[in-house]
């Protein structure tokens, strides 16, 4: 097998699945916090391996974490905060990430136990933007090798938006103007750094 060829994963849950059907989404549309009035499916894909490799994997020095961005937003000696790859519809996403690269599953002990505080300061951070009333956090990992987590604001009064279906309405909201998107960026930036490191919004 060349690293080009895949085949079928298996396993006994791999066994179950019904390859080629459209599944039933009724879950998707009963369940209390889903934003759907209706869902249809694409066909459920054969799981093949090897998985394609994320990015940074086969090569780090073409790892976007690793390098310096116009997305920056803040920064200290051990992690930055990245936002506005593109227009948003909730009032702010950004993405957290090491400035070391490394997965979770081998991040060095001392790093992860700067995490949790530096979470509660971003969490903070992000509802200092007027009209947020939560952040929501997420971090799914098959994009980037490098260990990154994402920030969501949660617009006050939309109960719409609970839980995981806020990322779906981020899609379709109506886009922010970009002076008021730079302008969230600035309130988290400035208000992560009055904790430490150093805001780089401009």
């Amino acid at each position: 097998m060349t690293e080009y060829e895949s085949a079928p994963a298996q396993s006994p849950f791999h066994d179950l699945l019904p390859y080629g059907e459209v599944l039933d989404s009724t879950p998707l549309v009963e369940d209390d916090l889903s934003c759907f009035d209706a869902v249809t499916l694409k066909p459920l894909a054969p799981m093949l391996v090897p998985e394609q490799p994320r990015a940074g994997e086969l090569d780090r020095a073409r790892c976007g974490h690793c390098r310096s961005s116009e997305h920056t937003i803040w920064r200290d000696d051990l992690w930055h905060l990245n936002a506005g790859f593109m227009s948003s519809g909730l009032p702010f996403v950004g993405g957290l990430a090491p400035n070391q690269h490394c997965r979770l599953e081998d991040a060095p002990l001392e790093l992860l136990t700067t995490l949790g505080p530096l979470l509660q300061r971003l969490s903070e951070a992000v509802k200092t933007i007027p009209g947020v009333a939560r952040t929501h956090f997420s971090r799914w990992g098959d994009g980037s090798e490098h260990f990154h987590l994402w920030a969501l604001a949660r617009p006050l009064g939309m109960m719409q938006g609970r839980g995981p279906m806020l990322a779906f309405w981020d899609d379709v909201l109506p886009r922010i103007p970009a002076e008021l998107q730079q302008e969230h960026f600035r309130v988290v930036a400035t208000t992560m750094a009055d904790g430490g490191g150093e805001a780089t919004v401009r």
